[in-house]
């Protein structure tokens, strides 16, 4: 017991934040890497196979919904402990899967894991930290959500090419029993004093909803958007999700409490993420297809060249970290994504024989970029949410971030499809610049709507990250955006 009082609550929240988050979010890249070995594997085809990526996705949809009502009853540590040793075993089941169906379902025990990791870990590290010290909080944020998608698909390639595709998965295990043995010593409990009962109601509408939503999202540029079961389960799904707006909105007691929305700090900060979240994912989807399809690059030299955007991000946080408390969100996180729309459409000067180095000096600036977003946004969003409110409200940041990187992957990926990946050339078939180019320019759209949301960030509401610490700020500095909030300014 007295180890844990030695340990810095805040240094013990941050070393298993970071750890179990850069596990989870680089679990699936490296297995988007190993689809093919796994195809051969199992001897089925390539849409087929889909099914281990979107069994993990649906069900992480499904259980991020009632992350924050478990985080608050059950209490957070204990939720956390919980998603992380059975994301842990689930990793192991995977490893020693024999057959498809097998691996399936041992995904989808990853997912309902991992679907609980992300939101709870959230809470628990905006709980931890007051909101002078937010920033430091987002470029905590920022090392495994950057990190782990850039080093994901190096990794992967590796381990496929030296090992084997099980290792994709024995991967986690060791890092993951040594994450839950340091959570379990060193993370302090918390619980939320409520009776609030479970709303079963809302979390099947949630659950279900979000689940057929991100499922359309996911397949829809594979199978086509007039699929029957793309366009009944889209349909499906957003009926529900719209069902359970009204349902939340006059419940007493609401599995998510969407009146979060009417803070007005939280909605923009939340839409500024939705948009700049799906053209960052959209961009760092069709990379690797320009690279591997267009240009012929191996999968690790394809990581390589895209990995300077963390590169990017990680410079740009030191910096950010410092402007932050005298310039405030609304200029960093507009222009940081001014920036980025600039720099994508330099992009569309890449073509065939373009050097690579080109290429990683332009997503080395994309990453740059976007870090004048991610960390005044993350910041910014829990300023005047309350640690009663941090669990509900970290549980809808999740769930939007998720649909938001699904709709910038399923758009991207449609508008490549429309304009079509290959033509006919001398003859014969060719990769089509085009597709790419188009793509390109889609990210830049979705920026420039990011954008727009950002400049109605006002940096008086979120007066209380700005401070810094050691010094005195007036009261009404601190109460002004709080009591706007209230009276729904």
């Amino acid at each position: 017991m007295s180890s844990r009082v030695q340990m810095n609550p805040k240094v013990a929240v941050s070393v298993v934040f970071v750890a179990a988050m850069f596990m989870s979010i680089m679990d699936s890249t490296v297995v988007n890497v190993a689809l093919p070995a796994l195809s051969r594997q199992f001897n089925v085809t390539g849409t087929a196979i889909d099914a281990i990526v979107v069994g993990y996705l649906v069900s992480l949809a499904v259980i991020i919904p009632v992350s924050g009502w478990l985080g608050d009853r059950v209490g957070t540590k204990r939720i956390f402990v919980s998603a992380l040793v059975l994301f842990t075993v689930a990793s192991a089941l995977c490893g020693l899967a024999t057959s498809l169906p097998m691996l399936v379902a041992f995904r989808v025990l990853q997912g309902l894991a991992g679907g609980a990791l992300t939101p709870v870990g959230t809470a628990i590290l905006y709980r931890t930290f007051p909101p002078e010290e937010r920033v430091q909080v987002s470029r905590i944020l920022n090392i495994p959500t950057v990190i782990a998608p850039a080093t994901g698909p190096i990794i992967g390639g590796l381990l496929v090419d030296k090992l084997s595709w099980r290792w994709v998965f024995y991967i986690n295990v060791p890092l993951g029993i040594l994450a839950s043995i340091f959570a379990l010593f060193f993370l302090h409990e918390y619980y939320e004093n409520t009776n609030k009962r479970f709303d079963i109601l809302g979390f099947l509408l949630a659950g279900i909803g979000l689940a057929l939503t991100m499922y359309a999202l996911s397949e829809g540029p594979v199978y086509g958007w007039t699929n029957g079961t793309i366009l009944g389960t889209g349909i499906v799904g957003l009926l529900m999700l719209v069902a359970f707006v009204f349902v939340e909105l006059s419940s007493t007691q609401p599995m998510l409490d969407l009146r979060l929305f009417n803070n007005k700090l939280f909605r923009t900060c939340n839409l500024v993420t939705v948009f700049s979240g799906a053209g960052f994912m959209g961009l760092l989807y069709a990379a690797p297809l320009f690279l591997q399809e267009a240009r012929g690059v191996s999968a690790f030299t394809s990581g390589l060249t895209t990995f300077p955007e963390a590169l990017g991000v990680l410079v740009s946080t030191q910096i950010v970290a410092r402007l932050y408390p005298k310039v405030g969100p609304r200029r960093l996180i507009a222009g940081g994504l001014i920036g980025v729309t600039i720099i994508e459409l330099c992009m569309l000067t890449i073509g065939m024989d373009t050097d690579l180095w080109i290429m990683r000096g332009l997503m080395f600036l994309t990453g740059a970029g976007m870090a004048y977003a991610f960390i005044p946004v993350q910041a910014a969003a829990f300023a005047t949410i309350s640690p009663a409110e941090t669990g509900q409200a970290s549980a809808l940041n999740n769930a939007q971030r998720q649909v938001g990187a699904s709709l910038g992957v399923a758009l991207i990926s449609t508008v490549m499809s429309t304009v079509g990946m290959t033509h006919i050339a001398n003859g014969s078939v060719q990769p089509n610049l085009t597709a790419y180019h188009a793509a390109f320019i889609t990210s830049a759209i979705l920026a420039v709507i990011a954008v727009s949301f950002a400049l109605r960030v006002r940096d008086k509401d979120a007066a209380s990250t700005m401070r810094q610490r050691g010094k005195q700020v007036e009261p009404e500095q601190v109460l002004e955006p709080a009591l706007q909030v209230e009276a729904g300014i």
